[in-house]
């Protein structure tokens, strides 16, 4: 079952990760106080799919992409879902949300907002960690 997740084009250092993808959509929004990266002037998100056989592969270009300890990346499917950070990719089973925890309490020592680590409904059935 394919993959699809969406990629801040402004993440990256390294943006030939983008051919690597079927973008499928691309929207461009400007950035307001929300979004804390007040040293851009807008977000480039593309909508991405993928094959599960270069799920891997792509999370592991993805963390050496990311441009810095603000930003990550993720995409799912029915099954798993692939939460990717600068050098560290978590790979969860959604069936199992305590799978989270470690993803949002990496994510929170990153210095990330804690709204933009919502990755589940279902994350909300363990208590969230204090950052």
């Amino acid at each position: 079952m394919n993959y699809t997740g969406v990629i801040i084009e402004e993440s990256l250092k390294d943006k030939a990760v983008l051919s690597q993808v079927k973008v499928t959509k691309t929207k461009v929004e400007p950035v307001t106080e929300h979004h804390k990266t007040p040293w851009l002037k807008q977000w480039t998100l593309h909508t991405f799919e993928i094959s599960e056989d270069q799920a891997a592969l792509v999370a592991e270009q993805l963390s050496k992409s990311l441009d810095n300890n603000y930003w990550y990346a993720d995409f799912k499917n029915n099954d798993y879902h692939f939460v990717i950070f600068p050098n560290k990719v978590f790979k969860v089973d959604r069936s199992k949300p305590k799978q989270y925890e470690p993803v949002v309490k990496h994510g929170l020592s990153l210095g990330i907002p804690d709204y933009q680590l919502d990755f589940s409904p279902a994350i909300k059935q363990w208590e969230r960690p204090k950052e």
